[in-house]
């Protein structure tokens, strides 16, 4: 396994970790590697090796226990300047399928990037949300639930 691998194997994990969804689920969207490669485009390879950096010493740190898992998440990503607003920027792009600019506070941080503006990442990533199978919904014009199930009412998935 390479090193583009090996990071995209722990960027399918921190994924996962972080939108309740296992690697399986987001491979199966189609989108992790356009995912992956939106983020390093946006960002740059040294930022997004950083954020898997951290992402590995917590998974290390933490080993099986998941509530470890996410406080030490929340102190080491989520609460950092930097890593935080892309970690949250990542989890909405799983969920709906756009990447948002980073906060302005961010951006007076670390700087302004060129590529960091409102975009769908590509033509299936609307439909690929997570949005929809975690609100057990099927997207507005795509997707199609069958003929006649509008007779049914809707079921609500056990959470």
């Amino acid at each position: 396994m390479h090193a583009d691998q090996a990071e995209f194997q722990d960027f399918l994990s921190l994924s996962s970790v972080v939108t309740g969804f296992t690697a399986f689920q987001l491979q199966g969207t189609g989108q992790a590697e356009s995912y992956f490669s939106t983020l390093i485009d946006i960002l740059g390879e040294a930022t997004v090796a950083a954020l898997l950096q951290v992402f590995r010493r917590v998974q290390r740190e933490t080993g099986e226990d998941a509530a470890a898992l996410d406080r030490l998440l929340r102190a080491a990503i989520f609460s950092d300047e930097k890593l935080g607003p892309i970690a949250r920027n990542l989890i909405k792009l799983w969920y709906v399928g756009t990447w948002y600019p980073l906060p302005a506070a961010w951006r007076e941080a670390f700087g302004e990037l060129e590529k960091d503006t409102t975009f769908v990442v590509s033509p299936a990533a609307y439909t690929e949300g997570l949005l929809w199978p975690a609100i057990g919904a099927n997207p507005a014009g795509a997707k199609g639930p069958g003929y006649g199930t509008w007779s049914a009412p809707p079921r609500i998935p056990e959470v």
